[in-house]
């Protein structure tokens, strides 16, 4: 299967050392986020162990153990002989009415302090990366945005909406706010799934990420630092209005 690309920095976040204290949830944590924002693609290879431990800076044990409780979840397959290995496998997405019971698990209050919180991080990311990112650094979001135009269903259009944000980040050339992206989406991003089966909602997402990426690529960055924001909150906000109707 041909491996889809992702942006380069988001995937050294993927790969980026945990703490020194990380245990097997950690690992499991952070693969697991990766393979079902879609930054690992369905059929991928991971690495080795030996090296996948090595980048994530735990022992064998503890990574043989997290490949274990993946598998378990769905997340990862292992092949063994000749071309065998760990390989992504994309879950399936959570039906509508599983989602819908998640987002009544979230209060009012609660949503707004979600969006608060994702609209700083996206906000932070676009600014940033309008003053250092180049134009090779903007491919994957305009690979991400291409996909999002193009998109049929609801659950790509939800991986695509947090991938765009994860790579945002990335692009802003900071791994410590594509982890917290990556750690935030895998928090609330399924559930962006319920507000993006509009078509019409969903090309006015695309248009306004094309906005970012436009501010973004002429360094303005207190165009950019709105854009992203804006969006997020829409978004969050239609979330709110929906979880007032269950």
């Amino acid at each position: 299967m041909r491996q889809h690309e992702t942006g380069t920095g988001a995937r050294r976040a993927v790969f980026s050392p945990l703490d020194s204290r990380a245990r097997v949830d950690a690992v499991v944590r952070r693969i697991g986020d990766a393979i079902e924002l879609g930054l690992l693609a369905d059929g991928e290879q991971l690495p080795g162990e030996s090296d996948l431990a090595a980048r994530l800076g735990v022992s064998t044990v503890t990574l043989r153990e997290a490949l274990m409780a993946l598998r378990q979840q769905g997340l990862v397959t292992t092949r063994r002989g000749r071309g065998g290995g760990s390989f992504v496998s994309l879950p399936e997405v959570p039906a509508d009415d599983r989602l819908r019971a998640r987002l009544r698990g979230w209060s009012p209050e609660e949503l707004r302090d979600l969006g608060d919180h994702w609209a700083a991080l996206s906000g932070a990311a676009a600014r940033l990366a309008a003053r250092r990112t180049g134009p090779e650094d903007l491919q994957p979001l305009l690979r991400t945005a291409r996909e999002l135009e193009r998109a049929d269903d609801a659950a790509a259009r939800g991986r695509l909406y947090g991938r765009f944000h994860v790579e945002l980040a990335a692009a802003a050339q900071s791994a410590r706010l594509t982890r917290e992206q990556v750690a935030l989406q895998s928090e609330v991003g399924a559930l962006v799934c319920l507000v993006l089966a509009e078509d019409a909602y969903r090309e006015e997402v695309a248009d306004r990420h094309r906005r970012v990426i436009a501010a973004v690529q002429d360094g303005a960055d207190e165009t950019a630092g709105p854009l992203a924001e804006r969006c997020v909150r829409e978004s969050v906000a239609r979330l709110a209005a929906l979880r007032l109707t269950l």
